[in-house]
């Protein structure tokens, strides 16, 4: 693992004085805003199936822009697809023989807090490439930056990294072993956020545990996301063409809130004894 910025769209400029200014740049960066304040977790629970296409009310799809110089890729909305029940995330160059690469994000527009996120993930493989499933909040919102991160580094696809940031800094990673390569068959990563400590699970067993001082405490954003880099090779190992396009495919996604048990039977909080 490593650390590295991670703004997750294009800063924003200056606040300016006018509010009416400010609303048309958010609206040009961000899309249509939530009806609800921005700071406001969501306390509904959800489960996305991806049974017909995204709702814009709940998820913006990220388009035209980098991360960053570290980020060998742009955010292009068309290599977002939902078809036959499956979200696929598409990794491609821009157009055949391009040294110019598109990738694909996805992000909540609700913000969500304690609870557990869960999100059955089938990656492809390539090293040099990202297949994640996040939470995040930054400064671009206006907020610290925290974190908690599924990051499945497909060089390596019999594990796969967690992670949480506090205020911008990382804690408590690992790197965790899966028992059959992530893209061999669809695996449901889960993680229980609670005020004292963050649980990481595969297919219902426990990983991983976070516990101590440095947790993140601010309310976030939910993301899936699929990259490429051709400079974090310490970490995501040198990106190599796969010469073809590589997909990351997500069967569903939920949010569950603390004070909410089972909601539908894939789920973690439906295993009897999953606590112990």
């Amino acid at each position: 693992m490593t650390d590295f910025p991670r703004p997750v769209c294009p800063a924003l400029p200056p606040r300016p004085a006018k509010t009416a200014v400010l609303a048309s740049i958010l609206l040009a960066l961000f899309g249509p805003l939530p009806l609800v304040a921005q700071d406001a977790p969501s306390t509904q629970a959800f489960r996305e199936d991806f049974s017909a296409p995204l709702d814009p009310a709940r998820w913006y799809v990220s388009d035209g822009w980098s991360n960053g110089g570290w980020m060998a890729c742009t955010w292009a909305s068309r290599m977002v697809d939902v078809t036959d029940g499956v979200l696929r995330l598409t990794l491609s160059p821009a157009e055949a023989g391009s040294e110019d690469w598109l990738c694909a994000e996805v992000q909540t527009q609700a913000r969500y807090h304690y609870g557990t996120y869960e999100a059955r993930i089938r990656t492809d493989e390539g090293s040099g490439v990202n297949a994640a499933f996040f939470t995040y909040i930054g400064p671009v919102h206006e907020q610290p930056h925290d974190e908690i991160d599924v990051e499945i580094l497909t060089r390596d696809t019999g594990s796969f990294d967690v992670n949480t940031y506090k205020d911008g800094e990382p804690h408590y990673g690992a790197t965790v072993p899966l028992r059959i390569s992530s893209n061999s068959d669809f695996h449901t990563y889960s993680f229980v956020w609670e005020p004292d400590k963050i649980r990481w699970f595969v297919d219902g067993e426990l990983v991983h545990t976070a516990a101590g001082p440095d947790l993140p405490q601010t309310p976030q954003k939910i993301y899936l996301s699929h990259w490429n880099s051709r400079t974090l090779t310490d970490w995501m190992g040198p990106f190599v063409d796969p010469q073809r396009p590589l997909v990351m495919q997500v069967d569903w996604l939920s949010y569950t809130p603390p004070d909410q048990d089972c909601q539908f039977e894939a789920s973690l909080l439906c295993q009897p004894g999953w606590q112990n």
